[in-house]
């Protein structure tokens, strides 16, 4: 017997790593169909991308293969692949799903809108042979609940009519959407900034100075300031990298989705702006895998910079995401872009000392870099002009729900959550009165309808223990339960908890458990929601009780007409 390790139990050699080795068969497809692309571990998503794309699921075969082809260990492939949502993993003893699978939004304003029932009458009529039907979180079309994605075609407001005709014609390919091309981007003035910068026209330090004189800050959810941001990213050792965070994966949020599959030039031009600011080597765009249409849009969109010669090859670098709402958070995005699962990183160290390949990173919202360049050439007093009741600037606002108009609304920022349905939203849908909202989506918490009158901003909202967050505003009515509401909220946390956490990975599913009773222990409940907060490593698990102490705070009366009784934490 040679030394442990260089034998195996009956006294033979091992000739390879511990665990099966890969199939020949299966080796040689992953190596045709990855022919020529990066084995670095960064690629390891957009390569299981590849695969399942091809295949329509991810077998074990195929990981043991794409690992040795890669030289890593099967544990971290397969480890990465079971992360993340839209990876469907086979076994040997399993069956493939079907060709289609189609996805009903769970998210808030879905299932306000009917998603349950349109999921149960699809499982109903539909050949389970034929077709796979899975409830999914939000998908960022809120506006047009219920949402279904059939294949990798969206439908909004989904009807079992409407998916039976898209399976029927077979087109299940992303939906085609009208964007603004890099010519017409120029002819509207598109990239005055960005030529004046690297030209030298424009300052970086006057750059600097408009963007703190209008306020800007990162409008994803945490508000600081962007000019303040890029400073602290370039005081840092180079090299550098920009990181686009392109994952709104808060349900009720859609504003992202928006401007970049119609003004991707736009977002793109405040990337490479920031990238000049900060001296970037490269831009990272993440994007979360619910929008293909965007990625269609951002992949012709970036081929056109390179062939225009405005960026070299390469430089931005366009990654899709895989199903993870964590990923929203900054340093779970930067380690789903090296390849890993998404998990939060302690902090500190901050993105901005350590961040992508433990460099100094900026990263920024795509709403936050849409701004940049309006707001140079219109100037600083032009958009700090606007906005409602002592606040400055404007905002993209998601508003869903019950309203005859959702949609993203262009708004002051200030504006109360009554003025915005009244005169954006054409006022709540028809038979319905305003019952109480959600002013940052699943995370914000949610106000009672005589609180509808506080400005939506930063910092008006934290004294009622509330956050406006990404500015995703769901509209509740007299017609909706709140049981339900909460514990909806609460079972998108627990699904999407990444587990590194005890407090986040048990407390959301307790948490959503105590809220199913008829009669709910206020203190307990307090007491959970306290633990959250103080000892979660980010902001899901956070956050996760928020729509719940509102609902203590607020809605108690509300709560014992719908036969919910509440003991004990008196908030009064």
């Amino acid at each position: 017997m040679t030394r442990s390790g260089q034998a195996n139990g009956r006294g033979r050699a091992r000739s390879g790593p511990r665990g099966r080795r890969a199939q020949a068969h299966a080796l040689e497809e992953v190596e045709a169909l990855l022919a020529g692309r990066e084995r670095s571990r960064e690629w390891l998503i957009e390569h299981l991308h590849a695969l399942q794309d091809h295949h329509g699921h991810l077998s074990l075969a195929h990981l043991r293969a794409l690992a040795a082809w890669m030289r890593l260990p099967m544990a971290e492939v397969y480890e990465t692949a079971s992360f993340y949502a839209h990876f469907d993993l086979v076994r040997e003893d399993e069956t493939p799903p079907p060709a289609v699978t189609i996805r009903v939004c769970d998210a808030l304003p879905c299932r306000l809108a009917g998603a349950q029932a349109l999921q149960e009458a699809l499982a109903s009529q539909l050949d389970p042979q034929r077709v796979r039907i899975v409830r999914a979180p939000c998908m960022g079309r809120c506006d047009a609940a219920p949402v279904a994605e059939v294949g990798r075609r969206h439908l909004g407001p989904a009807t079992t009519e409407a998916v039976q005709a898209t399976l029927d014609c077979g087109d299940l390919q992303p939906e085609p959407v009208d964007w603004l091309r890099l010519t017409g981007y120029r002819e509207q003035g598109g990239h005055a900034l960005l030529d004046a910068l690297r030209a030298g026209t424009v300052t970086l330090a006057n750059l600097l100075a408009t963007l703190q004189q209008a306020g800007l800050r990162g409008l994803g959810g945490a508000g600081f300031p962007a000019a303040r941001k890029w400073q602290a990213v370039r005081a840092e050792p180079a090299p550098r990298y920009v990181v686009v965070n392109a994952d709104e994966g808060e349900p009720g949020t859609f504003k992202d989705r928006t401007l970049l599959e119609h003004s991707p030039h736009q977002v793109l031009e405040g990337a490479l702006v920031a990238a000049c600011a900060v001296e970037a080597s490269a831009i990272y765009l993440y994007l979360r895998d619910e929008y293909p249409g965007a990625h269609a849009v951002l992949r012709a969109a970036i081929a056109e910079l390179e062939a225009e010669g405005v960026v070299a090859p390469g430089f931005i670098v366009l990654r899709r995401g895989a199903g993870a709402y964590v990923c929203g958070e900054e340093s779970a995005l930067i380690e789903s872009l090296e390849g890993k699962p998404g998990k939060p990183r302690h902090r500190p160290p901050y993105v901005a000392q350590q961040g992508l390949f433990g460099r100094p990173t900026l990263v920024h919202n795509v709403e936050t870099l849409a701004w940049i360049t309006p707001i140079h050439a219109r100037g600083a007093a032009w958009f700090a002009g606007h906005g409602r009741h002592g606040r400055s600037g404007l905002r993209h606002f998601s508003v869903s729900g019950r309203v005859r108009r959702p949609g993203v609304h262009l708004a002051p920022a200030g504006i109360t959550c009554r003025e915005l349905i009244d005169e954006y939203c054409g006022g709540m849908a028809e038979g319905h009165e305003l019952l109480g909202y959600l002013p940052g989506g699943a995370s914000g918490g949610i106000l009672p309808a005589a609180l509808a009158d506080l400005p939506l901003d930063f910092d008006t909202l934290q004294p009622h223990g509330r956050f406006i967050g990404s500015a995703a505003i769901i509209v509740l009515s007299d017609h909706d339960d709140l049981r339900e509401v909460a514990v909806n909220l609460l079972a998108f946390f627990a699904d999407e908890s990444c587990g590194q956490c005890t407090p986040c990975r048990v407390g959301t599913e307790k948490m959503r458990a105590l809220l199913t009773r008829d009669t709910w222990d206020g203190d307990a409940l307090e007491r959970l929601a306290r633990l959250m907060q103080d000892a979660s490593i980010c902001g899901l698990g956070q956050a996760a009780p928020n729509p719940v102490l509102g609902l203590l705070a607020d809605f108690r009366e509300v709560l014992a007409r719908q036969g919910v009784t509440v003991r004990g934490a008196d908030a009064s």
